[in-house]
């Protein structure tokens, strides 16, 4: 009975623990300190290493279900535009504003953390994302020079920009994307002076990232 009781209570503990995860990342984005988490939960800084190894065991017990739903709901509804324009500009607007509403999936979507399962939601987002650009290509709206890799660096500097202007001026992204947007409009296209990132490329520039800490 008591070996029972222990079991019980250890999951109550990793539940709170959990809970108290989403609600701080949500806060503050994903290097909150887990200190605080660890502190709402009610439980020791040790639980978190005991039960999930790491900070990013932990951030891939909560974080991939809640990028998959609000990543997944965004391409939908861009793939079921009618206008693939307006199907890519809207996609683009959706993530910005999630980015710009949930600290914890401005992390996700600029790739801040490797966590092992949060990057196989990215791999499927990343591939989402592929198919939403090349419709709009196809149909001739969208400039033809545009790749995945070049939505990343709209993704980075969107996450920059939510950050350091949310308690100032909080709507300056959607000033930033609309130039953006009308930009990328394929009857505005001119030659670019250098060639998109390689998937590489891309690879260690995330890499840097995670090392630089907090943007």
């Amino acid at each position: 009975m008591a070996q029972a009781e222990l079991r019980a209570d250890a999951r109550r503990n990793v539940e709170k623990l959990k809970a108290a995860a989403v609600e701080v990342f949500r806060e503050k984005g994903l290097h909150a300190p887990l200190e605080e988490i660890t502190k709402r939960a009610g439980v020791s800084k040790g639980t978190v290493y005991h039960r999930f190894g790491s900070r990013e065991g932990l951030i891939d017990a909560v974080m991939p279900d809640l990028a998959i739903a609000a990543l997944g709901e965004a391409a939908e509804r861009a793939l079921a535009c009618e206008d693939p324009w307006e199907g890519f500009a809207g996609y683009v607007e959706d993530v910005s504003r999630i980015q710009a509403s949930d600290p914890a999936l401005n992390d996700v979507i600029s790739r801040r953390y490797a966590a092992e399962q949060l990057a196989v939601v990215c791999r499927v987002a990343e591939e989402r994302e592929r198919e939403i650009i090349e419709r709009a290509q196809r149909a001739g709206a969208l400039r033809a020079d545009f790749t995945r890799e070049d939505m990343l660096f709209v993704f980075w500097s969107t996450a920059m920009l939510v950050r350091h202007t949310a308690d100032t001026a909080p709507d300056a992204w959607r000033r930033s994307i609309g130039f953006l947007l009308d930009g990328l409009r394929a009857e505005a296209a001119r030659p670019l002076p250098v060639r998109p990132l390689t998937r590489d490329q891309v690879d260690d520039v995330m890499r840097r990232l995670g090392e630089s800490g907090p943007l």
